[in-house]
């Protein structure tokens, strides 16, 4: 479906009809998200693109919810409209993470958002490729400016630049060469001779030393109803996707964390089927250390304008779209509630 979806694509069919063609893609019976009363206190975000833009501003705005963040190729918080040169700046220019976090602060004082003095708890990951060319290296090095202003220790806030990678999720052992951007926005680089496992770098700063990650997943990645908690014209897809392991399902005692990834602009199932879910790399760390891992899917739509199927951090679904009241904030923030809550 996804080869067909792209071939379409080049020869110049329109939004509408691509999305009723990936549509196709999740058109199998998807099942309520569970409840399963997971840890309320151990609930973590990351995303790749949009899907790291929306992590920082998902995280800033349920800060009492969240204890850390893993940002791969995004900007700081609200950064479209802090700066001038809005989304251009905040791909290719260098935005102001200082800002970010005045307006952060502005939100807060009206309860748009949670206090932010929360934030200079969080443990942090904050990613930029050096040959990124859609999100560039300073627009990531604002982001951690960011961090910085709102107080995170440094000893808690990992700042990763230095590999010559492109835009991508780095995986260890799937995706294109390391330089490469491209469908499916995945990428392999090496450190010292070893492959780069972005998902275990994220997943430890968050959450510490890991148990080694598993060879054999003890589940499988499962599709949920997304209509439940967001209407088409929010952008979201009528599909999502969770990976419970089996000792989060067997054990009710075992209080397993959260972890949720946003995909990046081009990257939801509906575009690259289950490259995201499933070779990225975080299911196999999850599966060892009791961490359910949500993964929430937008699709390209012509209603709201979003050709590329990006998590909204400019305002296609809403002027709301940074704070609690945002649409896909709000729909991401009650399944994550779901999940916490007891069966």
């Amino acid at each position: 479906m996804r080869v067909i979806i792209s071939n379409l694509a080049r020869i110049g069919l329109g939004v509408g009809v691509l999305t009723l063609l990936a549509g196709l893609h999740s058109a199998w019976a998807a099942d309520s998200l569970p409840a399963v009363q997971a840890a309320a206190d151990r609930t973590s975000i990351s995303g790749l693109s949009s899907g790291a833009f929306m992590a920082v501003q998902y995280s800033t705005a349920y800060s009492a919810s969240v204890m850390g963040v893993g940002v791969v190729a995004g900007g700081p918080y609200n950064c479209a409209y802090v700066n001038l040169g809005g989304i251009l700046t905040c791909m290719s220019g260098a935005p102001s993470g200082g800002l970010s976090w005045e307006a952060a602060q502005g939100f807060a004082s009206f309860g748009q958002i949670d206090p932010v003095a929360a934030i200079s708890k969080f443990k942090v990951y904050v990613y930029g490729g050096k040959h990124d060319t859609v999100v560039h290296p300073s627009v990531v090095k604002a982001t951690k400016d960011f961090y910085t202003a709102g107080g995170v220790a440094k000893k808690n806030l990992a700042f990763v630049s230095t590999l010559p990678s492109g835009h991508a999720f780095i995986s260890p052992d799937f995706g294109n060469a390391c330089k490469v951007t491209e469908s499916p926005y995945i990428a392999q680089c090496k450190v010292k001779g070893s492959p780069y496992d972005q998902a275990k770098a994220i997943l430890s700063q968050i959450y510490g030393p890991l148990k080694p990650a598993v060879m054999s997943l003890s589940s499988t990645v499962r599709p949920f109803d997304q209509r439940e908690f967001a209407a088409a014209d929010t952008g979201l897809d009528k599909v999502g996707f969770y990976y419970l392991p089996k000792a989060c399902t067997a054990d009710k005692s075992n209080h397993c964390a959260v972890h949720v990834v946003f995909h990046g602009c081009e990257q939801g199932a509906a575009a690259v089927g289950s490259d995201v879910y499933s070779k990225v790399g975080y299911n196999r760390w999850a599966d060892a250390n009791q961490i359910i891992v949500l993964y929430p899917q937008v699709v390209a739509t012509e209603l709201p304008l979003n050709p590329k199927g990006c998590w909204d951090w400019w305002g296609y679904s809403g002027l709301n779209f940074q704070v609690r009241g945002g649409a896909q904030m709000h729909a991401v923030k009650s399944m994550v509630d779901r999940l916490i809550s007891a069966p």
